[in-house]
């Protein structure tokens, strides 16, 4: 299961309108890829379909969907967004992750 926090709620539901997805019927894809200072990063964007081996998760209003592979990585995860002057946008508190880059964008198991 993956959770999204009040916050990351808000702001992805502003962002989804911006860019002219619905929250009511389109997603956030969240994935890991190869890559980044310690290993594997994280991928965050919007989508309208949903692939075979998919898994599906509301948090309602926000429906985030995770391929097979990912889920692996991600499960237990937090997506949550910190705003501010010193924010960093939007943070993933993943419970798998051994290590993490300073800048929070990618990790290692």
């Amino acid at each position: 299961m993956i959770k999204v926090s009040e916050t990351a709620k808000s702001r992805i539901s502003q962002l989804m309108r911006e860019d002219g997805f619905d929250v009511s019927s389109d997603f956030v894809r969240v994935g890991v890829k190869s890559g980044g200072c310690s290993g594997l990063s994280y991928e965050l964007t919007f989508d309208k379909a949903l692939g075979d081996t998919d898994k599906l998760f509301e948090d309602t209003p926000v429906k985030i969907v995770v391929d097979k592979k990912s889920f692996l990585y991600l499960v237990g995860t937090t997506l949550e967004y910190s705003g501010g002057l010193n924010g960093k946008g939007f943070v993933f508190n993943n419970p798998n992750a051994n290590r993490t880059c300073g800048c929070g964008e990618s990790f290692s198991l």
